[in-house]
């Protein structure tokens, strides 16, 4: 691959801009220099426009091999990079088989080799009996393994007691790699309201208490086991005080939240309207108004979107029923534009949001040696963006296989005009070339 080099003048370089020129040297970058220095290759001028690291994705549901109906390597790949987001990480679930042993692995590796666009690495999966396969998950690759400490929705994929959770902390801990959970757990609710086309009726049925509790007790095993631990789609602002002690005390604890929490409130959501459905719900404007306060002030730590797709007739259109639709909210390719347009009105600068969503779920993903930053020695992964430009959002248009989106008809700030992986374009002005992406595997940490 040939030596070139880009240079702008705004050049997201150790968490902010400067003008700069970036030489890459085949799938690496090789330096970065001074704007105006003279550099023995071909130079790309971007001018004003801003050059920034590919996004990192470390939450996103791709759903094959097994119920590729409802997504898919390729699809879902397409979509993240016309989004920016040059890596993801693909959840251990609702693809078949769930990615709970080494045999699960190849399976899916063998599904995905010949449809990346973007570069994709794997969650293992944390259910009761499984901590001996952990071991060598880790050993084959996985950055890490995902629990559920409550129903997951699938009968595959089973919930983890604090016992299973517990085991599944000291293997990951011996592998030097992080524990996700989905921190939910079934206390029982007595909704107020029995109308299962009303939003609140879904609402009052998955309390803030569930979440509560649920990282109380991981905390708690955190403590414990000493393993690192992740919350995964922290939707309710009454955990933050817990998760501000476990910090505080040192624990090795990390945070995400998701654009649907932080750009719909409950209070907005139509009766019937199944596409917004998604566990844990998605809450009041007050409670997002402090989940962007802990965003701010770094107690939540970064953003991903939960890109959880499903084929249309699951969201039960003709019936409205939030109680029996499938939950998930698909969003990988507008995940960064949503984020951005919320931040920009609330007087935060994008130097924030590009961190939130490259170089901290890289780190959390234990892929901030390769991606994440632009960086000498790094993967040249890059993301030519225009924060002001505009556009509406139409769901028809989306590269996601199922076009189902609470977000059609939205208009955004930001527009991804180029994308570049490991130093190949592969997305310009609306036109893919590839697949070029790669399984990207955990290294051992142990």
């Amino acid at each position: 691959m040939a030596r070139f080099a880009l240079k702008s003048t705004r050049v997201f370089i150790d968490a902010a801009f400067r003008p700069a020129l970036v030489v890459v040297d085949g799938e690496t970058i090789a330096s970065v220099e001074a704007y105006d220095a003279a550099v023995p290759c071909a130079v790309e001028d971007l001018r004003d426009a801003v050059l920034m690291p590919g996004l990192v994705d470390t939450h996103v549901h791709i759903n094959e091999p097994g119920r590729t109906d409802w997504e898919g390597f390729s699809t879902a790949t397409r979509a993240a990079i016309a989004g920016g987001v040059t890596t993801v990480v693909d959840m251990p679930l609702n693809c078949i088989p769930v990615t709970t042993t080494r045999d699960a692995l190849k399976v899916k590796l063998a599904a995905c080799l010949p449809s990346l666009y973007a570069d994709t690495g794997f969650w293992g999966g944390v259910v009761p009996g499984n901590a001996e396969e952990l071991l060598g998950l880790s050993d084959d690759g996985i950055l890490g393994a995902k629990a559920f400490m409550i129903d997951s929705g699938i009968p595959e994929f089973q919930w983890s007691d604090a016992v299973a959770l517990r085991a599944g902390m000291l293997a990951l801990k011996a592998k030097g790699r992080v524990m996700l959970a989905h921190c939910e757990v079934d206390l029982g609710a007595h909704p107020d309201h029995h109308d299962p086309k009303t939003y609140v009726s879904f609402l009052e049925s998955r309390p803030q208490e569930w979440e509560v509790q649920a990282i109380s007790l991981l905390i708690d095993l955190c403590r414990e086991t000493g393993c690192p631990v992740h919350i995964v789609h922290l939707s309710a602002s009454s955990a933050l005080p817990l998760i501000q002690a476990a910090k505080d005390e040192g624990l090795p604890l990390t945070v995400e939240t998701c654009p649907h929490y932080l750009t719909i409130a409950s209070e907005e959501i139509p009766d019937g309207s199944t596409e917004y459905k998604c566990c844990p719900p998605i809450r009041e404007r007050d409670n997002q108004e402090k989940l962007w306060a802990a965003l701010e002030s770094g107690l939540i730590d970064m953003v991903t979107t939960d890109h959880s797709p499903c084929t249309p007739n699951l969201k039960l259109p003709d019936r409205g029923d939030f109680l029996d639709a499938w939950g998930g909210i698909s969003s990988l390719q507008l995940g960064f534009p949503l984020v951005w347009t919320m931040a920009k009105g609330r007087g935060i600068k994008l130097e924030r949001v590009i961190t939130w969503m490259s170089a901290v779920p890289a780190k959390v993903a234990g892929l901030h040696g390769r991606k994440g930053a632009i960086r000498p020695g790094l993967h040249a992964d890059f993301v030519v963006f225009d924060p002001d430009a505009t556009q509406t959002i139409h769901a028809n248009e989306l590269e996601m296989k199922n076009k189902v989106t609470p977000y059609d008809g939205r208009t955004v700030s930001g527009v991804v005009r180029k994308t570049i992986l490991r130093g190949q374009v592969v997305f310009e002005n609306g036109k893919f070339s590839g697949p070029h992406g790669q399984p990207i595997l955990g290294r051992d940490n142990s």
